[in-house]
């Protein structure tokens, strides 16, 4: 059978799209996706006029762990994992929709808008977008979809962000023109997470699955963060970028998370400030042993991993800019390391048996240090889930099969995609 979404997919354009979305390799494998959506769509709620289908990638963060919160760099892609849906809006004020691989219908009256009880993470999260666009003075209104996602859940490539793009990019093209720009969107996902899922996080993972593309970001001034694009295509410069699974989870992390901001905010207090970004290493220096008393060692440290890390993120951006790739290599190491033993955020305080992080990280060092190329680090949040390895590509398959062997875990590779959270539609109506 014929339907809207199949042609859409099969048509020239549509194949063009994904190819850039996806890559070439991938067009069949992910216009199936599509189509196999559509028609879960179409079981739940029947032959709908002008279905719409959205995309939002999940993101690497390939520079400057744990310092959005405290106002400093990063360095992140948009990946080609993604979480889609097809989707037709509604005349009432209710969102609807079925979640590939749960059982279960989900309904949100949007006449509610407040934090409720009763709503699972999912749930929330929607409510607080729907929130946030109306505090901000923009529209909302309900929808019918199947969403369905490859991203990895619960495991540090940001699905939650890749589930809140995705929604608050139906919303922006269903009921405000699609003019909302990608800061904004990714504002609301940060609102929706703080105060409906209780999430302290920072801008990062929002920005870098809207935006698109290998972007740095400096967050000095959160209200209106720098973005630059950064033009380098690891594949076709001899590397990939390969995510390892680690085993571990991040559902139960919630205070070792909010540990880390907090000690580091708990040091620029020690100095008058409010965040790390306000201060410097020799202000630390200057007033080490008060600083100690009233913040903690660990605290001191993720402080200065912080200092460190900023750095790294320009020096980084500027090795790719200038094509010195073996220095950005030692730069992604160093942040490995200074995540490890500063920062600390590889394993929870007092695990002695479930340190997944710092095994894969084991194994992978001794792998690429007899390889004498490449690099590895943990991977965005950490404490459990994934880390990044970045291996030459004739050594990328055995690497993935033999960390498959040791963990039995998912380890895939994924690439840098230019298009962050997107309508297909709109975006082939451009064309």
């Amino acid at each position: 059978m014929t339907t809207q979404v199949t042609e859409l997919i099969q048509s020239k354009q549509g194949q063009a799209l994904l190819a850039q979305m996806y890559g070439p390799q991938h067009v069949e494998e992910q216009g199936a996706r599509y189509v196999k959506l559509d028609a879960s769509f179409r079981e739940h709620f029947g032959e709908q006029e002008q279905v719409q289908l959205f995309s939002s990638p999940g993101r690497s963060e390939i520079g400057g762990n744990h310092t959005d919160h405290n106002h400093g760099k990063v360095l992140a892609g948009s990946i080609t994992l993604d979480t889609i849906a097809v989707a037709v809006p509604t005349d009432d004020n209710v969102i609807t929709f079925y979640s590939e691989g749960y059982d279960k219908q989900y309904v949100i009256d949007l006449a509610n808008l407040k934090p409720n009880a009763e709503d699972d993470g999912t749930t929330g999260l929607i409510r607080g977008i729907a929130a946030g666009l109306v505090e901000l003075g923009h529209n909302i209104g309900g929808f019918k979809a199947d969403i369905s996602s490859n991203v990895f859940a619960a495991s540090g490539v940001s699905s939650s962000a890749s589930f809140e793009m995705l929604i608050s990019a139906i919303l922006n093209h269903f009921y405000n023109e699609g003019k909302l720009d990608v800061v904004t969107l990714a504002k609301i996902g940060q609102y929706a997470e703080n105060h409906f899922w209780n999430k302290p996080s920072g801008l990062l993972d929002q920005m870098a699955c809207a935006y698109g593309g290998l972007i740095s970001i400096d967050f000095a001034n959160p209200a209106e963060p720098v973005i630059e694009p950064v033009e380098w295509n690891f594949q076709e410069n001899g590397y990939s970028l390969v995510i390892v699974n680690t085993g571990g989870n991040h559902a139960d992390l919630t205070e070792d998370y909010a540990s880390v901001p907090n000690e580091m905010k708990a040091v620029a207090q020690a100095l008058g400030k409010e965040y790390v970004r306000e201060i410097t290493e020799e202000d630390i220096y200057a007033k080490l042993p008060a600083i100690r008393e009233a913040a903690g060692d660990r605290a001191v440290l993720r402080a200065l991993h912080f200092l460190s890390e900023n750095q790294r993120v320009d020096g980084q951006v500027q090795a790719l800019r200038d094509g010195r790739f073996a220095d950005f290599l030692s730069l992604i190491t160093a942040s490995g390391n200074s995540s490890w033993k500063w920062l600390q955020n590889v394993y929870q305080s007092g695990a002695s048996r479930a340190q997944e992080i710092s095994v894969a990280l084991a194994l992978t060092e001794n792998y690429l240090s007899k390889l004498g190329d490449g690099a590895c680090r943990v991977h965005g949040g950490g404490f459990a889930g994934v880390i990044l390895a970045i291996v030459p590509n004739e050594k990328a398959e055995e690497y993935m099969n033999w960390m498959r062997g040791m963990l039995d875990t998912p380890v895939i590779v994924v690439n840098v995609r230019q298009h962050g959270s997107i309508c297909l539609n709109a975006e082939l109506n451009k064309a």
